[in-house]
This record gives structure tokens, sequence and C-alpha cells, in this order.
């Protein structure tokens, strides 16, 4: 036993004895069980080495790390305006939380938003309003060469594995999606039997682990994809290239975190060590990305298949496409990631810095595949920061076909954004695997909660389209979204972008900065052959 370990036990020894004697004598010796706890803390701070303020400050400098400990609460509560906190603020949350819960969502007195601030954005309303109907809320997805095409909602449950969040939060989403009619992404964590259990739509993602479908080496394993890929739940799978918080950055999983519940999930052993390596190891250029596409959607009975990405590097994308065009293989989606994603965990030179925000990386990534003539193969879906029925209307109007949420999703949850999902003490049950928290979380309310906020977020949508006089998802285009670039200018999304139309890349018609990146792609690796234009 340790030399400190010792003084704990004498110490908490004498406290239990002068307690006893206090109580039992003579209560004059009450002060002694106040003080000599705190004289015993104080010769434990002047005598370790870790933190200066505790040899400095002893006893009271504990005040700071209590502080601190709450800061975030404090934050949240006393200061934060509605309209200030990050990365959600409290008037989103509370719009998620009442129409969750079916409450009135409705806005007194009018905007507390600054109209005149730039980057406030608008949509240009008709003084002829139309009636949507719901069934423009869904989307056919199913390329040419799928058999096996779905009708899918504009708006689901984005990638969250099991292991991020707990059993019940991942089965309430599920229920929710078979109780609403959307589907829910498993994140590549695998298709668990929480996923599955519940029989909502699932959409199992495939990331650099393989997880669900790993031989023993690492590596792909095609019959064990097979076998998971035929489960009537399964409505689509999709290759995950990189998350918009943490682009081209893999994950190590501690064999402490692999229990028997999350090695089933994942088809690795039982308490060992689990890496995620940052990129793919079956496919290293753009025509076997295609090929291994093929290959996913042929074993899956033609189910449909795409891939997901944040936009990074433009060229490497233009690559890709090459070899779509090439090979005459299409993904039937391409799921893109803004920046401003969510993760449980990254460092934040990465959840900061690195990737391209969902706006821009909706817009590029629909032009070049239009300016490629082969945009009519593939749906577009857009991921991240996506909660209202404008936020729909906003991203399919710069070209998104659909959208997901995640974060969205786990506030109808009674997810309070304490950002303890890493830590594994998440207050609500939501994020976490300790059994003591998950308790809190009714799978059977939740359920409930997530579909009709999904209810509620789709009327709202159909409410604003409505109020554009448009009928159509297809009929949204970038000139409806107005935003304000400075005090005294506002312009829409399709004067301040470029937008191409059909094989304008092809036939040579695109801008230069287009045309540019195109020269420089290849077919035959990720990396352009100028390096140059890396920095594009």
């Amino acid at each position: 036993m340790s030399v400190r370990k010792q003084f704990y036990l004498i110490s908490l020894g004498a406290f239990l004895f002068v307690a006893l004697i206090a109580l039992i004598w003579n209560p004059i010796l009450w002060a002694l069980v106040i003080l000599v706890p705190l004289f015993l803390l104080g010769i434990s701070d002047i005598l370790q080495h870790k933190k200066n303020i505790l040899r400095n400050y002893p006893v009271w400098g504990h005040w700071r790390y209590i502080l601190l400990s709450i800061r975030p609460m404090i934050q949240q509560y006393f200061i934060n305006t509605d309209q200030s906190g990050r990365p959600f603020n409290a008037a989103t949350r509370d719009l998620v939380y009442a129409r969750s819960m079916g409450q009135l969502d409705m806005q007194p007195f009018g905007t507390q938003l600054d109209v005149h601030a730039p980057g406030f954005e608008w949509v240009n309303h008709s003084m002829m309003p139309s009636e949507p109907s719901p069934d423009c809320a869904r989307i056919n997805i199913g390329g040419p060469d799928c058999l096996q095409p779905y009708s899918a909602s504009i708006y689901n449950i984005s990638a969250m594995s099991f292991g991020a969040l707990s059993p019940e939060a991942i089965r309430a989403l599920n229920r929710g999606a078979k109780i609403g009619n959307f589907y829910h992404n498993t994140g590549e964590g695998g298709a668990s039997k929480h996923h599955l259990s519940e029989g909502g739509d699932v959409v199992w993602q495939i990331g650099t682990g393989y997880f669900g479908c790993r031989a023993e080496d690492g590596n792909f394993d095609e019959e064990k994809f097979i076998a998971t890929a035929k489960n009537p739940n399964i409505k689509m799978v999709e290759i995950k290239l990189s998350q918009g918080a943490k682009p081209a950055h893999g994950a190590i999983l501690p064999a402490e975190k692999v229990t028997e519940e999350i090695a089933e999930a994942r088809g690795v052993p039982v308490g060992v060590t689990v890496d995620s390596p940052a990129k793919h190891r079956a496919f290293s250029t753009p025509l076997e990305l295609c090929h291994f596409i093929k290959k996913l959607r042929d074993t899956s009975g033609g189910k449909p298949v795409g891939f997901k990405l944040c936009l990074g590097n433009r060229a490497e994308f233009m690559s890709v496409c090459k070899a779509m065009l090439e090979t005459k293989i299409y993904p039937d989606f391409i799921t893109i990631d803004g920046s401003e994603g969510g993760t449980g965990a990254a460092p934040p030179e990465f959840t900061d810095h690195i990737g391209v925000p969902l706006n821009e990386g909706i817009i590029f990534i629909h032009n070049t595949l239009m300016g490629c003539g082969i945009r009519k193969h593939i749906r577009l879906i857009g991921s991240g920061k996506i909660i209202t029925g404008f936020d729909l209307i906003t991203k399919l109007s710069l070209g998104a076909d659909l959208c997901n949420s995640a974060r969205g999703m786990m506030f109808s949850l009674g997810c309070v954004q304490s950002r303890r999902c890493h830590a594994n003490t998440c207050p609500t049950g939501v994020a976490t695997q300790d059994p003591a928290l998950r308790y809190a979380l009714n799978v059977d309310d939740k359920s409930k909660r997530v579909a009709h906020f999904h209810t509620e977020t789709i009327l709202s949508f159909l409410q604003v389209l409505g109020a554009t006089g448009l009928s159509d998802t297809s009929e949204l285009h970038p000139g409806l979204i107005q935003r304000r670039i400075s005090e005294r200018r506002a312009m829409s999304y399709g004067d301040i972008f470029l937008y191409l139309n059909e094989d304008d890349i092809i036939n040579g018609k695109a801008a230069p900065e287009f045309q540019q990146l195109w020269m420089a792609s290849t077919s035959e690796a990720f990396i352009p052959k100028r390096k140059s234009v890396l920095r594009a």
C-alpha cells in the first residue's frame, strides 16, 4: 500500500473516531468534526504535486475545481441568452422539446433574431400560397442498377452507433422511426440487435472498421456482409468515407469498452482494443470504390448503396465522378456531412477547422454531378444541424434531395446538451453505457417523442413550402433562399454561388475553377495529378 493511501486511511479513521467522540461525549467537539477533516485536507493539498493551485491555496483552492465542474450548467442556465448558446441555442432546443411532446411551439412578440446581421437567412414567399401534399415529403432512392428502391422520408435519423448511444436510446430512435415511417442510420458501429429489434427501417453504415462484416484481420468479410444485409429491416447500405466532425480521422475503441454487446454488434473479440483506421482497406482508388459499391449492391440483393463524406479536397471528389463515368457504376445516394456535424469525441482541431460546411458541400457536389451529367442517377442527402422546416427548405433548395439529423433526434430523446458524450456520464441516459444513467430513458415514452418530432418537423416543412407558392420539392431552387452578406445588402444563394447546367463540365463549358479541378483529377487515384490543386 502506498504512503498516500495509508495517509488517507489514517485520516479517515481519525475523522470517524473524532466524530464518534463528538456525538457520544461532548458537543463542543462538533467543531472538530468540521475542522479536523479540513485540516487533513489542507495537509494533503500541500503535500500533493499535481495541482499548483492547491499547493498555494490549500482547501480554498478546491472552490476553483468545484466551480469549473458546474460552469457548463451555470453558462447554459443563467448566462446564455435564448439565441447565444452553442452548438445549439436554447430556443432551438426548446423548439424540439415542444414539438416532440406535442406542446405549443408558437412564438410571441416577433423574432428575436437580428434580421440585419450578416448571415441572416430567409425564404421568399408568394402572394398565392399553395397546399403541398404530404406525398412530396417522400423521395425514391435507387439508381439504374438498384433492384430494391426505397421510398424515404425527407427527414431521417443520422448515423449514431450503439456504444456511443445507450441501448435504450437506439431502441427508442428505431421504434420512433417505425412509428413515423422514416429511416434510422446505424452509424459505423454495426447493425446491432438494438437497431434491428424494433422493426424500424435501417440504413447500415459500413466504416473503415467494417463492423458487422469484419474479418479477423480487420478487413472486409463478404460472407458476413451478405448474412447481415439480407435482413429485411435493412433498406440501404452506406459506405462511410468520412464524417463532418472528424474527417480523415480514425479511432481506437479501448479494450475495457468492448463489452459482450459491443463485441457482438461489431463482430470483434470481447475485451480487445479495436482500431478504426482513417481510410478504407477494401479500396484505394476511385475506380476500386465504384467496384466496391457494385459488389455491395449485388451481394445485398440490389438494395440501394451509397457513400457518405465530408467534402474536403474538391479534385478528389471529381476523381470519383470520373470513375463513375468510366465504369458506369453510380452510387444510389451520396450523404454529405457538413463540418458542423456532431460527434461523441474528436480533437478540437478536427471539429473546428477541418472539412467543408454543409451548404458549400451540397452546392459543390450537386454542381459537379450536374456538370458531369450524372446527377439524375444519384440522390443527395444533407446532414448537419438540420432541425426545423426552414432548415429542410434551405438544404433542399441548395441541391439536396433529403436530409438526416442526429442531434435534433437526440434532443427529442431528452438530451440537454450537457456535452458529456465522451465521458460516459450523460445525465439523460442518451449517450452512456452506465446502467444507472440509462435507467432514466424510457423507450415507450421517448420513441413516441421521436416520432412526434419528425411529424411536426415535416408539417412545418410543408407549411414553409406552401408559403413559397410551390407544391413539390422538385420545384425548389437556390434563388428562393436569401442571405444577408452585409447590413445593407442581401443576395440569393443562386446569385452568390454559380450553378452549372447538365454536362457543362463534360462539354468544357463550366467555370474555370471547375475545369481546372477536372483536368487535374484522375479516376486512378484520389490524389490529384497536379499538386497545386491540393489547395482547392
